[in-house]
């Protein structure tokens, strides 16, 4: 009865506490009597029950750390960063990280902070943008230096998020709209300066070809009134008759012309058959007057130059 009631429940409690598991990807402290004795890796594990006790265990897992710093840049702008820290135990340094430190989170927030606080006001707010990975850097360089000597690895260093103060951020957006509406309105008045040269030019050449057109016409009339003139020649009518024949012609011809369209305006011209042979005569009278006055202006400047000469 007193081995069942007492030696049994003993010897199975004590070696319940002889046995101890370790998880993989982790680390066991022990100790006796509050001395360290050993560490302990993964698997089933032995102690010396009352005497020797499991410390603490320590994950030998990669670990982040999320860290929000705020400072002021060069330029005097207060901006927040977050610095994403990846780090893990060294597997030979299990005994420097559990022993060393009481709280390697605050030791490698304090190293962030001292860091970003030293490298940040020494840019400009579009530098820290454009240099977060350099920052990122400094940081992984001053924390590996530092936390490899209490057991911790540094894997990585991120900076994740730069956030300026709201104003800042309004005040950037507008400087990029503007600069966008800048752009868009420069290219707007180079479409708006080449559709006015390709109009110019449309213009400039339709004005040719009008004009090219309307010497033709000029011509062929020309050629037209020579050759009726040559006809009416032909058949004893002289050329002063011949010409008031044509221009009465014409002048019916324009009559005509103007009586047909619907929505004309009124026109007053003399209709009378000797009205052909007064505008005749007055167009022949006004280049004989034409002709003189040239005439007297050639005689007058001849005069001229031999005064000048003399």
């Amino acid at each position: 009865m007193i081995f069942y009631t007492i030696i049994l429940p003993i010897g199975l409690l004590l070696l319940f506490f002889t046995f101890f598991v370790v998880k993989q990807q982790s680390a066991a402290i022990v100790e006796r009597f509050g001395k360290f004795v050993s560490v302990r890796q993964s698997g089933l594990q032995l102690k010396i029950p009352i005497i020797d006790n499991v410390a603490g265990r320590l994950s030998l897992r990669i670990q982040q750390l999320d860290v929000v710093v705020e400072t002021k840049t060069k330029d005097d702008v207060f901006v927040k960063l977050k610095v994403s820290v990846q780090f893990k135990v060294i597997k030979e340094k299990v005994y420097d990280a559990f022993y060393k430190l009481d709280n390697p989170g605050d030791q490698i927030t304090s190293f962030i902070f001292d860091v970003v606080r030293a490298e940040v006001p020494k840019l400009i707010l579009d530098d820290v943008f454009l240099k977060k990975d350099d920052i990122a850097i400094a940081v992984k360089s001053e924390l590996q230096e530092a936390m490899t000597e209490y057991g911790f690895q540094i894997i990585k260093t991120l900076v994740t998020d730069i956030d300026p103060d709201a104003q800042v951020k309004e005040s950037m957006n507008r400087i990029n709209a503007s600069e966008r509406e800048k752009v868009a309105a420069q290219f707007e008045g180079e479409a708006q300066k080449i559709l006015i040269i390709e109009k110019a030019k449309a213009e400039a050449e339709s004005k040719r070809l009008q004009g090219q057109g309307i010497a033709d016409q000029r011509r062929e009339i020309a050629r037209g009134l020579e050759d009726s003139v040559k006809v009416l020649n032909g058949v004893d009518i002289n050329s002063q008759e011949a010409s008031a024949l044509i221009v009465v012609t014409q002048h019916y011809d324009t009559l005509q012309s103007v009586g047909a369209e619907a929505n004309s305006n009124l026109i007053l011209m003399p209709n009378s058959p000797q009205a052909g042979s007064e505008m005749l005569n007055n167009m022949v009278a006004s280049f004989t007057a034409s002709n003189q006055i040239g005439e007297e202006m050639k005689k007058a400047r001849m005069q001229q130059k031999g005064k000048e000469s003399k």
